[in-house]
């Protein structure tokens, strides 16, 4: 089944009351997880850091990213109240982390097992490694990045997963780590690639959802999609292609004030998309090729049969001329027609009977 993470991110706009409605909004959705972003604004960026293009245009103004951000902290224990209150509706918290303290509070204090390393994060190699370090299960978006990036991050998370704490890092250990036995299993045990389009919203001629599948063939690793693109219909496509897990963020109502919210969708958009990825998961089925227990009884009706084409008297030979093929499909098959040209009717046949010879 396929897992469903609302990503809130920073559309609580920094006011507890949003997030808390964010939270509500997710669980009534559907989805399994719900996520925000935890950060200390200073340790994330200069404060001569400049916004994406995206945000000047979605916030309507330009400032540094430091004034943006620091607007969207959520404090610690904001978190705490935001995860208990998860718990109490059964829905999963989930937070990124962009800073090693930030990290550290996810999993020693909220306890978290499983942490999302945004595609902005994958060349972090110090923050990949911090993360790796907590054995926890990793979920690895790989926006902006190319086949060699990835193989570089998992080679980080291979070494943080199966070395000792005091075994000196660097890109050769992190090589040596990837290719070795211990570090594939330790992959395929904690580690979830998102393909992902970092763009807000991402052109549907810069989605290239087929590099999911690149993703899952190159590495042998799960494989989703952190889906940027306006409305719905991508991730769906995505779950159709067998993604495990898709990441789709959302709002409670696109005109607010904020970075990421004319990129999201509306709570009645994610209900919608929730559904529609629930019933790819039913249609997808087994893969076995037969007929499924609703058509069956349809056989007898759609098929055919061979039938009399006129009236044939038992011993009479059967022919092109008195043989024809019709529906029901109660009778003999079509197929064998060549075997019964020639031979004798075992009885009498009215013009229209199916034949049981």
């Amino acid at each position: 089944m396929t897992r469903i993470i609302a990503e809130a991110g920073v559309n609580h706009n920094g006011d507890p009351a949003l997030a808390f409605e964010l939270v509500n909004a997710a669980h009534r959705a559907g989805a399994d997880v719900v996520k925000f972003q935890t950060f200390k604004a200073n340790k994330l960026v200069t404060a001569t850091a400049r916004q994406a293009e995206y945000q000047v245009q979605n916030t309507g103004k330009e400032e540094s990213q430091l004034a943006m951000l620091s607007r969207l902290e959520l404090s610690h224990d904001m978190h705490h109240r935001l995860a208990a209150h998860c718990r109490a509706l059964g829905i999963e918290f989930l937070s990124t982390a962009f800073d090693e303290d930030s990290l550290q509070f996810l999993v020693a204090d909220l306890g978290l097992k499983t942490l999302k390393i945004p595609s902005g994060e994958i060349t972090n190699a110090p923050l990949v490694l911090a993360h790796a370090r907590t054995g926890c299960d990793l979920i690895v978006s790989t926006g902006m990045a190319t086949l060699a990036e990835v193989e570089a991050v998992l080679g980080v998370i291979a070494f943080g997963l199966t070395t000792a704490s005091d075994a000196l890092p660097g890109e050769g250990a992190f090589q040596a780590a990837y290719y070795s036995e211990a570090g594939q299993q330790a992959l395929q045990e904690k580690v979830t690639l998102l393909h992902c389009t970092t763009e807000y919203p991402a052109p549907m001629e810069d989605i290239n959802l087929k590099a999911m599948d690149t993703l899952a063939r190159a590495f042998g690793l799960a494989a989703g999609y952190s889906d940027h693109s306006a409305g719905i219909t991508i991730p769906i496509a995505a779950a159709a292609r067998g993604a495990v897990l898709i990441e789709k963020h959302f709002t409670l109502d696109r005109t607010m004030e904020g970075p990421d919210h004319l990129a999201s969708l509306e709570p009645a958009e994610l209900a919608a998309m929730v559904t529609a990825i629930r019933q790819v998961d039913v249609a997808l089925g087994d893969g076995v090729k037969g007929p499924r227990p609703s058509e069956i009884k349809n056989k007898a009706v759609a098929r055919k049969s061979l039938v009399a084409a006129c009236a044939i008297r038992a011993g009479e030979h059967f022919s092109r001329d008195n043989l024809e093929v019709k529906r029901p499909g109660t009778g003999s098959s079509p197929y064998r027609y060549w075997t019964l040209l020639g031979l004798p009717a075992q009885r009498d046949y009215a013009e229209g009977e199916v034949i049981l010879d």
